[in-house]
């Protein structure tokens, strides 16, 4: 198999069929190709719907349905698909990694497999993401860090360019990147066998950044791909947006867990601690500020004292997982269903 687009359904499957449907005349061009779906635990409504599509669309033959009772969130969803790919007798050469709220645009899969194969020093590749207008969204990104997270919380332009300065790249060419946004972003498989896939640990965040940087530091290269164009309707699937008209709802639990996770386990304890530290502290000063320059309050509802909550200086060093939310609600579920 050449490869497998791994999609994942959880509560949006009228955005999952239109993915599918951008897909349907772009998994014909690549030789070997196909897609892995799966319904992540949304109920049986969500997939009938599923099934019912494949079949009026007659999409049998390139898609494979599988259904979670219990979400698994992002990161053991898709390492459940994979993981089936890499043990079946042909498994994939990559694996694509498609948010459910994506439109790939014409040739958009050609593009990043014939980069893959040109470029094989390369393990992992993303697409431009554009909004549904065309504008072309934040990515690829430098990773985090000590500065980054100081500017995330002041949000004073001047010192931006000093503290987190985006990433030089040529919107025409192929680019290195730190990392690139999992929202469509292509996995060597010969590399996931040397590191790992997705760390279930973290549940559903900061995957992306944390398989890139693990990439990486195992000699594996990170580029993005503007050939490959992707919509991206940014937090249609999680329900999770930095910034709208109105103030963002409170962010989950989860979120605060994964970033804790991403740090300690990649940075260690001194460095995760000045990290929350530079995020609490400039972030203090920004509801400071905030009133006295009347700036609109976007933020999510309680963000200073959730942060504080889940920070190290309350939590503690211990490096733990995400504590899974469908989990903990239903225990003794089972897992897993058998697919379509």
């Amino acid at each position: 198999m050449k490869l497998l687009v791994v999609v994942l359904c959880y509560k949006v499957p009228d955005l999952t069929i239109d993915c599918l449907r951008s897909l349907a005349a772009e998994i014909p061009r690549i030789p070997g190709a196909g897609v892995g779906l799966c319904e992540n635990g949304t109920g049986p409504e969500s997939v009938e719907k599923l099934r019912r599509a494949i079949e009026e669309n007659g999409w049998e033959s390139w898609v494979d349905l599988t259904v979670v009772e219990v979400n698994q969130g992002f990161c053991g969803g898709n390492n459940l698909v994979i993981r089936a790919a890499l043990e079946s007798s042909d498994p994939p050469e990559y694996v694509l990694l498609l948010n459910a709220d994506t439109i790939v645009l014409e040739r958009s899969l050609e593009a990043l497999v014939a980069f893959m194969d040109e470029n094989p020093k390369a393990g992992v590749a993303g697409s431009r993401l554009l909004s549904p207008e065309g504008e072309i969204q934040a990515s690829p990104f430098r990773f985090f860090g000590i500065a980054s997270e100081l500017d995330r919380g002041l949000r004073f332009g001047l010192a931006s360019r000093f503290l987190s300065p985006p990433l030089a790249v040529d919107p025409s060419q192929p680019s290195r990147a730190d990392w690139v946004s999992g929202a469509s972003m292509i996995l060597r498989t010969s590399m996931l066998r040397r590191i790992g896939l997705l760390d279930e640990g973290l549940y559903t965040y900061f995957d992306d950044i944390d398989l890139c940087l693990r990439a990486g530091r195992a000699g594996w290269e990170v580029w993005h791909v503007p050939g490959s164009r992707v919509i991206h309707l940014e937090g249609s699937s999680t329900g999770i947006q930095e910034r709208t008209r109105k103030a963002a709802k409170r962010r989950p639990a989860y979120w605060f867990q994964a970033r804790r996770r991403f740090f300690l386990k990649n940075h260690g304890k001194l460095y995760t601690a000045l990290t929350d530290a530079a995020f609490l502290s400039g972030y203090a000063l920004w509801r400071l500020r905030r009133p006295i320059q009347r700036k609109p309050d976007l933020d999510p509802q309680s963000f200073l004292a959730d942060s504080f909550r889940h920070s190290v200086f309350r939590t503690g060093f211990k490096l733990k997982d995400v504590e899974n939310p469908a989990l903990a609600a239903r225990p003794s579920a089972p897992a897993s269903a058998p697919g379509a």
